[in-house]
């Protein structure tokens, strides 16, 4: 815990000195690595904890559909479904995929639909990262990840999503 306090406390240029080694060995995409020490920095305790933190960047680990439910977001596989089918020809359209613009336009988004914020964003986090934790939300990981990869990993939650629509 406390060199967690420490990192957390630690200047960014020294925190990505001593993070670089590990955030090139998790992430070999050219992704830009100052944006991802930046999620892992305060979410860390131990510099090594980083690269299970961050594998999801490099490919999204094989995963159970049940990630899509969380009961206070009121989401489940086949509302996620349903939501990420909604929302692909929006995030299709979106022009700039910066953390900020992407935040905007999925708060326009839930309000058209009177969604909460949480019920979008859960799947949409799920469908890029695979993964039940992340080091920051949807949009920050679709920032890095950018919007060719964040929609082709969409595309693959809404194929494996139908697919076990489909078996039941």
């Amino acid at each position: 815990w406390m060199n967690g306090e420490y990192l957390k406390a630690m200047d960014f240029d020294r925190f990505y000195e001593l993070a670089e080694p590990y955030l090139k060995k998790a992430v070999t995409k050219d992704y830009d690595l100052k944006k991802i020490a930046a999620l892992v920095k305060t979410r860390i305790e131990i510099l090594p904890d980083i690269c299970e933190q961050i594998d999801f960047f490099e490919e999204v680990p094989e995963y159970d559909n049940e990630l899509y439910r969380h009961k206070k977001m009121k989401t489940d596989p086949e509302k996620g479904l349903v939501l990420l089918r909604e929302v692909l020809p929006v995030l299709e359209a979106q022009e700039a995929f910066d953390n900020d613009s992407l935040f905007e336009t999925l708060k326009s988004f839930a309000g058209e639909k009177e969604y909460k914020i949480g019920y979008v964003m859960w799947p949409l986090r799920t469908a890029v990262s695979g993964k039940q934790n992340t080091p920051g939300g949807a949009t920050e990981l679709m920032e890095v990840l950018g919007k060719e990869e964040s929609l082709k990993r969409i595309r693959a939650g809404i194929e494996k999503l139908s697919q076990t629509a489909e078996a039941e």
